[in-house]
C-alpha cells in the first residue's frame, strides 16, 4: 500500500472483480473505495447479470448503478425464498378468451403513464393484441380484431412496442395505446420466424419466410434494410445474440446446415455482397439458444440418424480479417448425445458458459455441455410443456397447468439450479401470477 497506482490502472484490475470482491476493496482505503463505487464498474456488473432486461441508465432514478445492484440482487434472494403464499393470483374470466402467445412489453423501472407496472402482451384466439397490468390482472388496451390469426408476436420494451405477424403475412407495428397501428407491411410469402431487438441504430426487426429468406427492417417504420437468401427452404428459426453481434438462422428440415451472420452485415448490406456468414456443421437442427454471459456462445440441439437420437452441439464463434476481409470462425468446443432412454425434449436453454438445461416429461435436467449429468427435477407430475430459461431463472409449465420456478446459483457455483417454488393451478381458469 506503500505504493499507489493511478485510478486507471486500479480501475482496469477492479473491473475482473465480482461484486462481492469489490465491495471487499471498497473497504481498504478511501482511493479504492472512490474507485470501488465507480457507476462504470457497478453498470459493467448489472449488465453482466442482468443484461437480457434491456434497462437504460434512465430506469434506474435517481438510484446509482451500485444501489441497483444491491437492490436487485436482494430481491433476488427474497424470491429464491419465495413461497406459494407470498404470489397473487389473478383469474382470467371464464367469459375471456384463450391466450395463444405471451410477450414482456415492461416492468417495475419502466414508467408507463407516470406509474411503474408491470404489463404483457399476449395474441388471443379472437384475433387481437391485448396489453395486461400483471398485477391488477386487467386488460389495459386491445387492438381491433385481426381478419387473420397472428401467428407470431414479438416486443421492443425499450420503446413500448410490440410487433405481430399473421399467418397471411402481414407485419404491423403497435405502440399499445392507439386504435390503428403504427405501421404495416405485407410480405410476399407466408413467414416461419420472428425476431426483434434493440440495437446501437434503433429497433430492428427479422422475419424468416418459407422460400429461405431473411428480410431485415426499420421499426417502426417496417422500411427494409437488407433481404438476404438463406437457404432455399423455410427460415424456422432466428435468434440474435445477446450483445446483437450474431444472428443464427436454421431451416429444420433434414441435411440443411444452420448459419451464423454477423448482424452488421445485415444491417449495413454492401451492394453486390453476400453478408458474412458461416454454416455450423450440424444437421437437423431443431432448436438453438445463445448462452446468457458468453455471447458468442451458442448451444444446437438436433436430432441424429434413423433412431432419432438427441444431441447437443456448442460453438463458440469469432470473426478474423483474411486478406482485407472478415470471416468467421465456429469452433466446437462441447458436443454429446442423450441416452436413448430420455424422451427427445421440445425445449432447451442454457446458463452460466457451459450448462444445458431442457424438459423431457414431466422433468427436467441439467447436463454440461459435454454430457455430464448434473442435476435431475421431478417437481411435475405431468409432461412439461413450456421451459423459459434467462441468465437468472429458469421456469416450467406442465399440462396441468402449474407452474415451477427455479434460480441459478450465482457464478455457475454448485449446485448450479435450485428448486425454488412450486404453483398449482387453482381452478378451471387460467391463472395470471405474480409476485
Amino acid at each position: 500500500m506503500e505504493v499507489q497506482l493511478p485510478d486507471l490502472p486500479v480501475a482496469l484490475i477492479f473491473s475482473f472483480l465480482d461484486a462481492f470482491s469489490l465491495l471487499q476493496v471498497s473497504q481498504v482505503n478511501k482511493c479504492w473505495n472512490r474507485i470501488a463505487d465507480s457507476d462504470h464498474l457497478w453498470r459493467t456488473l448489472c449488465l453482466k447479470r442482468w443484461g437480457f432486461c434491456n434497462f437504460t441508465s434512465k430506469s434506474l432514478g435517481t438510484q446509482s448503478w451500485k444501489q441497483f445492484f444491491l437492490r436487485q440482487t436482494k430481491e433476488e434472494r427474497r424470491m429464491a425464498l419465495a413461497q406459494p403464499d407470498d404470489f397473487t393470483c389473478k383469474e382470467v374470466t371464464p367469459d375471456l378468451e384463450i391466450f395463444e402467445e405471451v410477450a414482456y412489453l415492461s416492468g417495475h423501472g419502466l414508467t408507463m403513464d407516470g406509474q411503474k407496472k408491470s404489463i404483457v402482451c399476449v395474441v388471443s384466439s379472437k384475433h387481437t393484441l391485448d396489453t395486461w397490468d400483471v398485477q391488477e390482472g386487467v386488460v389495459m388496451w386491445s387492438s381491433p380484431a385481426q381478419q387473420s390469426r397472428i401467428g407470431y408476436l414479438a416486443t421492443i420494451p425499450q420503446m413500448h412496442l410490440a410487433i405481430t405477424l399473421d399467418i397471411e403475412g402481414t407485419i404491423k407495428v403497435w405502440n399499445c395505446q392507439d386504435r390503428d397501428a403504427l405501421a404495416a407491411f405485407a410480405m410476399p410469402r407466408a413467414c416461419s420466424s420472428m425476431e426483434a431487438y434493440f440495437s446501437k441504430g434503433g429497433p430492428i426487426l427479422m422475419v424468416g419466410d418459407s422460400e429461405g429468406d431473411i428480410y431485415t427492417f426499420a421499426v417502426p417504420g417496417l422500411k427494409i434494410i437488407s433481404k438476404v437468401k438463406a437457404f432455399h427452404h423455410s427460415v424456422d428459426l432466428l435468434h440474435c445474440s445477446p450483445d446483437k453481434k450474431w444472428v443464427f438462422a436454421c431451416g429444420i428440415q433434414q441435411y440443411v446446415l444452420p448459419k451464423a451472420f454477423l448482424t452488421e452485415s445485415l444491417l449495413k448490406p454492401s451492394e453486390g455482397s453476400f453478408p458474412v456468414s458461416l454454416g455450423l456443421p450440424c444437421v437437423s437442427c431443431y432448436r438453438a439458444c445463445w448462452i446468457p454471459r458468453k455471447e458468442s456462445r451458442i448451444t444446437l440441439m438436433f436430432r441424429k440418424g434413423t433412431t432419432k437420437t438427441t444431441g447437443f452441439t456448442t460453438f463458440d464463434l469469432a470473426t478474423e480479417s483474411t486478406e482485407g476481409q472478415t470471416v468467421i470462425q465456429a469452433h466446437q468446443i462441447g458436443s454429446f448425445l442423450l441416452p436413448v432412454h430420455v424422451q427427445s425434449p421440445l425445449w432447451m436453454g442454457a446458463g452460466a458458459e457451459n450448462l444445458i438445461v431442457f424438459a423431457s416429461g414431466p422433468s427436467l435436467f441439467l447436463f454440461t455441455i459435454n454430457g455430464l449429468l448434473l442435476l435431475q427435477f421431478q417437481d411435475h407430475q405431468k409432461t412439461i410443456d413450456n421451459l423459459w430459461v434467462d441468465s437468472l431463472h429458469v421456469l416450467t409449465t406442465s399440462l396441468d397447468d402449474s407452474l415451477h420456478m427455479y434460480m441459478w446459483e450465482e457464478e455457475g457455483r454448485y449446485p448450479y439450479l435450485k428448486s425454488c417454488c412450486h404453483l398449482g393451478h387453482m381452478q378451471h381458469d387460467l391463472p395470471l401470477l405474480t409476485r
